[in-house]
């Protein structure tokens, strides 16, 4: 098969996972636990694919350090075991997975979870042999700096043209027209349509069916 794209890098909550309403929830409970001020669950949301550290410097600007150790911990806590907001898999996404590989694409993450929070769900929901390398926020620079998208592309020896980004945040469209590379976003994750085309990506999808779908015609 002639394929137009070698590489497929994913981002992971809100893209391949429908974690978002969790991670808003954990983070609600975490900043209440630590004293942080409340704010709206779509400041939250829309902060959703950069590292932590950033993300809570630009919801919470005046977090001092001990402040942002302390969240980070209880956040994680809440994240891993103690929300009762269920996630997991976007429906089809391991069969999608699978088909891609099969097909003979390079798969590839780049999340701005930290490498244990990835490694943890690598691990539990079984999937991480699907992909050749992955990349996180807090072993290189955030989203939407290129340079996680640049290490993967140098690891894994693709250019940029012959790589497409797949995300559900502007900072995942940015950091690919950052790194010179083309996008496709994904609608059923953090951020609202009009924001992710303004963007500029090759197109928009609502569904892991749909974005397979996409990928067989296009990719």
């Amino acid at each position: 098969m002639n394929l137009r794209f070698k590489l497929i890098i994913f981002d992971w909550d809100g893209t391949l996972v429908d974690s978002t309403q969790r991670i808003v929830d954990s983070m609600q409970q975490a900043a209440a636990e630590v004293g942080l001020p409340k704010v709206a669950d779509a400041a939250v949301q829309n902060i959703i694919g950069l590292g932590l550290p950033e993300a809570l410097r630009t919801v919470w600007p005046v977090i001092d350090e001990p402040q942002l150790q302390a969240m980070t911990q209880v956040y994680a806590r809440y994240f891993v075991a103690d929300s009762q907001v269920a996630m997991g898999f976007f429906p089809g996404t391991p069969e999608f997975l699978a088909g891609l590989v099969e097909q003979g694409y390079l798969l590839a993450v780049a999340t701005g979870k930290s490498r244990r929070g990835l490694d943890r769900m690598l691990r539990d929901l079984k999937i991480g042999h699907r992909f050749a390398a992955t990349r996180c926020a807090d072993e290189t620079r955030s989203k939407p700096h290129p340079l996680m998208l640049k290490e993967l592309l140098s690891e894994l020896n693709v250019a940029p043209d012959e790589a497409l980004m797949v995300g559900d945040t502007t900072y995942d469209l940015d950091m690919a027209n950052a790194a010179g590379m083309a996008s496709v976003a994904m609608g059923h994750g953090a951020h609202d349509d009009d924001v992710l085309l303004a963007c500029g990506p090759l197109t928009i999808c609502h569904s892991i069916h749909e974005l397979n779908d996409w990928i067989r015609i296009n990719g």
